[in-house]
């Protein structure tokens, strides 16, 4: 296929055979840099200008240009900039610099050699001595007056993205201080961090529909994990009593700001521990996190949250018959299905108390959870995989965070009965079969191991994308995820 360039682009491909000729490469080795950017200016940009030229500072500093102004250009690195003094009236460059600054567009990488000083405005800068061409970049960059405006370019082209919007960068670098951060926190605990298989040959762990692939080798559908949670129970009965795993989970569902069908998680589970533990252990990361990052409050669409500890908690129960005047513990099945009506919830035709309580919280009172609050005691239509309530077994000992409306984190005391937990998996069966397509499937093996026994646990499993958009204050998940799948498109 032929491509077309713009003028721009020609010219550019035009300097390579310009520099051809003066045997100089567009694509060259690397010359290794002595300093980064960032750490001439931790180390020098305190002192004034003849201090540091006192000290005869020899660099050499690799880097994008992202600007050229008068004699200087400006550097990029992976931290900062550094502008470079280019001299072309003296005899401080040679031939070869001087072919290299004949031809360099913006966005070229280059190395610039040189003693460090500073400008008459106090600017840290390297007095070029050479300046050798690494990389020719061949499409421009985008105006620095309107970079790239379009949001769904900025995702498409997030290498472009990340060049010309220096916040974005620092987004992505914040992303994985903040993973470091975690596994930093429960390796201090004592948790061994562990990888499961991806491919799943049974639907289990959560509710949510699945992505589908065959596995050849073995002539049979699997599906992308939709939760890490059941493998890593089995460890607990290996007998591992602390694990956790952060990786990749695929839900074959709709995308808006908050949700995206591929995301990251961590579940981590904990022996002889349970749900109250574990919103100690959640409201305990969240500390850690904002200590390490220096975060005491945070704008997150449009809200102000703060983090004040310990944590709200409230029982999903008892906020739903609040709120609608009405004790819904005492109602049956009918009678809940009428109330359900008249507050305007569709009913489908699985639905018990539990889904019914479960709706009318979503409607009335999620909306209003702004400041992290812990929200305990959810039906078990809805909670296949906890512990019943002793006092109450249609609820569980279950609990959600929910931040500014979104939920963060979904914690359980675990369920470790093999015969309570084979029913939960043919109720849901039956919900299946009676249209609900998120309903888990029975996951035998994991029967199996739970006759072995399974120690008492709680465990734990947190959003890490959506994370990441609180502790950066973004509110759309794409703008957390490097290359977030998008429509397809004809441009290049």
């Amino acid at each position: 296929m032929e491509r077309k360039f713009t003028e721009q682009e020609q010219i550019r491909r035009n300097k390579i055979a310009s520099l051809k000729e003066k045997n100089l490469l567009a694509f060259a080795s690397t010359i290794k840099p002595n300093f980064t950017s960032q750490e001439l200016i931790d180390q020098y940009d305190k002192l004034s200008r003849e201090e540091i030229e006192s000290k005869n500072v020899n660099v050499i500093l690799n880097g994008r240009v992202i600007a050229q102004r008068g004699p200087f250009i400006v550097l990029q690195d992976k931290n900062a900039t550094i502008q470079a003094y280019i001299n072309k009236t003296g005899d401080v460059l040679d031939a070869n610099s001087l072919e290299v600054i004949k031809q360099l567009d913006l966005g070229d990488i280059v190395s610039v050699s040189g003693l460090l000083s500073k400008t008459h405005t106090n600017a840290l800068m390297i007095k070029a001595s050479k300046v050798s061409l690494l990389t020719k970049a061949l499409k421009p960059l985008p105006d620095k007056f309107h970079g790239l405006s379009d949001v769904e370019e900025r995702y498409r082209h997030r290498y472009v993205d990340m060049i010309v919007n220096p916040e974005v960068k620092k987004t992505f670098m914040l992303r994985t201080k903040i993973i470091k951060t975690i596994r930093e926190y429960f390796d201090n605990l004592g948790y061994l961090e562990v990888d499961t298989p991806v491919l799943h040959p049974i639907l289990g762990g959560a509710a949510a529909k699945p992505f589908i692939t065959y596995y050849n080798a073995l002539s049979k559908n699997f599906y992308l994990r939709i939760a890490t949670e059941l493998p890593l129970k089995k460890l607990l009965v290996a007998g591992l009593e602390r694990v956790y795993e952060i990786g990749r989970i695929f839900r074959n569902e709709g995308v808006d700001t908050t949700h995206n069908p591929e995301f990251t998680s961590i579940e981590f589970y904990e022996a002889y521990s349970d749900v109250y533990g574990m919103m100690n252990r959640t409201e305990e990361l969240f500390k850690f996190l904002c200590k390490k990052l220096n975060i005491k409050k945070v704008k997150f669409n449009g809200k102000d949250i703060e983090f004040k500890f310990p944590f709200n908690r409230i029982n999903m129960v008892d906020a739903v018959s609040e709120k609608i005047d009405l004790d819904v513990r005492n109602l049956s099945n009918e009678e809940a299905i009428k109330v359900a009506k008249k507050h305007g919830i569709k009913v489908e035709k699985y639905y018990t108390l539990g889904h019914i309580i479960n709706d009318l919280f979503e409607k009335y009172i999620e909306e209003t959870l702004i400041q992290p609050t812990f929200v305990y005691g959810h039906p078990i239509e809805i909670s296949p995989l906890a512990v019943k309530d002793e006092k109450d077994p249609r609820f569980t000992h279950r609990a959600e965070l929910f931040i500014n409306t979104k939920e963060f984190a979904n914690m359980f005391t675990e369920l470790t009965d093999p015969i309570d937990q084979l029913e939960r998996f043919e109720a849901q069966l039956s919900e299946k079969e009676a249209g609900n397509e998120e309903a888990n499937e029975i996951d035998w093996d994991f029967v199996n191991a739970l006759e072995y026994g399974m120690c008492p646990a709680g465990g734990c499993g947190i959003g890490i994308d959506r994370l990441v958009m609180l502790l950066t204050e973004n509110d759309s998940i794409r703008e957390v995820l490097l290359f977030p799948q998008l429509k397809d498109t004809k441009n290049n």
